[in-house]
């Protein structure tokens, strides 16, 4: 599994030289976690083991290190200072309380990165953006953004634990109270833990139920350890994230999204609203009405082999795309992945064979998600 999960990382691994450290790597060393680089960071991989991992927040609660991820603050009217235009999803239906999925698109409707808004005032919003794009994402709202918009980047503040499994709800009641329960899908509210009043967000990258816990950098160790201390929670790596969120079809920006995929070539359109201007609006309704070649598939293999990131897919000899994602499912006990393949081949039945040199993999197209049997929305 260690080597399947660095191979589905792809362009992501980087030298260890050049790598940050979270507010917990002291932690992550105590508990025995292999550590690796990933997204400019070192990172937990694993701890007991991917698949133990992977099954232990299917069925019970663990906990992960993304202390990594940015989080900037934006100040003003959307409409004012053009964050209304700089994100794809609908801002003005959002109440305060609420958060959102949505993107930050190039002029041609790539996808410049995905994140998380949350609604935090009627003037004062949070955006959480993935680790290796911060230093891009914050140029990118400093160029488009007006000048009277005031940004503050609070990554290196803000320190973030996700929460993850059907226990979750228990365990976080017995520290924070019953409010918790009045969180529902894609809302967050404030607690009081650890002698600090925190954020708590109802979402997640596992499909199970999940909360995020955004903290100050100082608490972060302080609520890491009280977690841990419940019999019903263990740290797990970004090995079970990555195994789990594949089994959703959970996109990972830098291999299933990027800079030069769409949102409807990768099926996340939904994420965007065309009854507002946007940046990339004109370029995605133009490729849209002449038709996109390419879109992004999920793909079921007949056995346990693993379709690694950039093996070939073919259909009747014919070679029409490529893997971007694959990993061994814990739960399905076989091999799953996703990939580009060209549009008019993207249909739910349709055989595959994934090759790579001499190795060859019988595969299926099927519908997302893999695994339907999260407590997501429980």
């Amino acid at each position: 599994m260690n080597m399947a999960f660095h191979a589905s990382m792809g362009q992501r691994i980087i030298k260890r030289t050049d790598v940050k450290t979270t507010f917990l790597v002291s932690r992550h060393k105590k508990l025995s976690a292999k550590l690796a680089p990933f997204g400019g960071w070192l990172m937990p991989i694993q701890y007991k083991g991917i698949i133990a991992e992977h099954n232990w927040t299917r069925n019970s609660c663990s906990l992960f290190d993304i202390c990594h991820m940015g989080e900037f603050m934006i100040y003003g009217n959307p409409d004012e200072n053009n964050l209304g235009t700089v994100i794809s999803t609908n801002l003005k239906s959002m109440g305060c309380g609420m958060c959102r999925y949505g993107f930050l698109l190039n002029e041609a409707g790539g996808i410049v990165d995905d994140l998380i808004i949350y609604k935090l005032k009627i003037d004062q919003w949070m955006m959480v953006v993935n680790a290796a794009t911060i230093s891009a994402d914050l140029k990118y709202l400093q160029t488009y953004l007006s000048p009277e918009a005031k940004l503050e980047n609070i990554s290196s503040a803000t320190a973030k634990l996700d929460l993850q499994g059907p226990l979750s709800r228990e365990v976080l009641q017995d520290l924070v109270g019953n409010d918790i329960n009045k969180l529902k899908y894609y809302t967050f509210g404030y607690f009081s833990l650890a002698d600090e009043k925190i954020m708590i967000s109802r979402t997640g990258y596992t499909g199970e139920l999940g909360y995020e816990l955004y903290i100050s950098a100082e608490k972060a160790g302080l609520v890491w350890d009280i977690l841990l201390a419940d019999k019903r929670v263990e740290p797990a790596g970004l090995g079970a994230r990555d195994t789990l969120r594949l089994e959703m079809a959970y996109p990972l920006y830098g291999q299933d999204i990027d800079f030069f995929h769409t949102p409807e070539e990768s099926d996340l359109l939904k994420f965007v609203d065309f009854d507002k201007d946007f940046i990339g609006k004109s370029s995605l309704l133009k490729k849209h009405h002449s038709g996109v070649k390419q879109s992004l598939c999920c793909f079921k293999v007949k056995s346990r082999r693993i379709p690694r990131h950039n093996y070939k897919i073919y259909k009747d000899s014919v070679e029409i795309g490529v893997v971007t994602s694959g990993s061994f499912s814990p739960s399905l006990l076989c091999g799953i992945g996703m990939g580009y393949i060209n549009k008019e081949d993207n249909k739910i039945g349709q055989r595959l064979l994934i090759k790579q040199e001499n190795m060859e993999i019988e595969a299926i197209i099927i519908d997302k998600p893999f695994y339907k049997k999260g407590s997501i929305k429980n």
